[in-house]
């Protein structure tokens, strides 16, 4: 089966709250994931992720727009007309049957040889790395192998597209880590659309082929996990996706060299044009940690500072810096060469790729 791709449109959702009445949960949002794609939507809870993969599902129906699944509309569809594989939270698994009939109870609905619900059962157990595991039930497995038995059976009826509501929150964190890299091999050794539910954006960035950030009901901003680290269109995104410093900064020039600023009353030039900003207006820098230079006060064209803070974490060091009113956070992967506690510094910042968010005019 060729892999299809799931067109949203204009899809709105609302909800009555007790105290707000009704409120948007989702709110005029279109989206095309492409066939064979890995898309995540990813954002806090509350920001309408979850709803918007319950609509794709059809376990939500939308007050206005439309879902397509292909070339199919299939926003009046039940659920279980939309040959889709859903994978819960909390896995969902029958705990009085065995795995076996767990994996197979999809293919018992839709009334399949017998003959056949075997041989397509043996062959997911085996595909997902539980072949033997036949007879056990659910209370005799890890969580992991509970998650494996789950996305057994929502990919043994070969459905057209697969559908993650967190599939990973239960578990620790060491096995988070393994269960994302089985996901994402399977999602593309099976070669199948899928669209996947997390807050946690490191597991977006590792799984995904591309990233829908949400927030309040709408899509903030969508790419790759490079493109939203790099390019974040808004404050929110710049702080939701990875660790970051936005430092206030006041536009003194720009020109064919780039944008000049002036930050904690230091002159800088940031590489590249930015046609949103203009001389005399308030910026934010968008400065991710890993990024910034830390050297000794005498070290010229840098900001100073003094550390507030500092961990050692083997590989790396943790810095926390009093910059002006700013309390910058600063990564060193040269752990070697450390500062301690009250010390006086200077902040050396990249010469480019530095993203600016426009402000209010100074």
């Amino acid at each position: 089966m060729s892999a299809v791709g799931i067109r949203i449109q204009q899809l709105s959702k609302q909800f009555s709250h007790r105290v707000k009445g009704l409120v948007y949960a989702v709110k005029d949002i279109s989206l095309a994931v492409q066939p064979g794609e890995f898309l995540t939507l990813l954002g806090p809870s509350g920001c309408g992720k979850t709803t918007t993969l319950r609509m794709i599902a059809g376990f939500e129906r939308p007050d206005v727009g439309r879902v397509f699944i292909g070339e199919q509309d299939v926003t009046d569809l039940m659920a279980n007309q939309r040959n889709i594989g859903f994978v819960f939270q909390n896995y969902a698994l029958f705990p009085h049957l065995t795995v076996f009939e767990n994996v197979a109870y999809g293919l018992r609905v839709k009334r399949m040889a017998e003959v056949k619900i075997s041989e397509a059962v043996r062959e997911v157990l085996h595909l997902v790395g539980l072949s033997g595991y036949d007879r056990q039930f659910p209370n005799q497995l890890s969580g992991g192998e509970q998650q494996r038995v789950a996305l057994a059976r929502a990919i043994v009826i070969r459905p057209r597209v697969l559908l993650f509501d967190e599939p990973l929150s239960n578990l620790d964190a060491k096995l988070r880590v393994h269960m994302r890299r089985e996901i994402q091999q399977l999602q593309k050794q099976l070669s199948i659309t899928a669209v996947y539910v997390t807050h946690d954006q490191e597991e977006a960035m590792a799984i995904s082929d591309r990233i829908v950030v949400m927030n309040q009901g709408s899509i903030a901003q969508e790419g790759t996990a490079e493109d939203l680290y790099r390019h974040p269109a808004s404050e929110f995104v710049a702080q939701f996706i990875g660790r970051t410093n936005l430092l206030a900064a006041r536009v003194v020039g720009v020109d064919a060299a780039g944008v000049a600023v002036e930050v904690a009353g230091r002159r800088l030039q940031i590489g590249g044009q930015s046609p949103a900003v203009q001389p005399g207006r308030t910026v934010r820098l968008v400065v991710r940690p890993e990024t910034i230079d830390l050297r000794g006060p005498d070290a010229g064209g840098g900001l100073p500072g003094a550390i507030v803070s500092r961990m050692f974490l083997g590989e790396k060091v943790e810095y926390h810096v009093r910059v002006g009113e700013d309390l910058v956070q600063v990564t060193s992967y040269n752990p070697r060469v450390t500062y301690a506690a009250g010390e006086a510094v200077s902040l050396h910042l990249p010469a480019d790729g530095i993203p600016l968010l426009p402000g209010e005019a100074a």
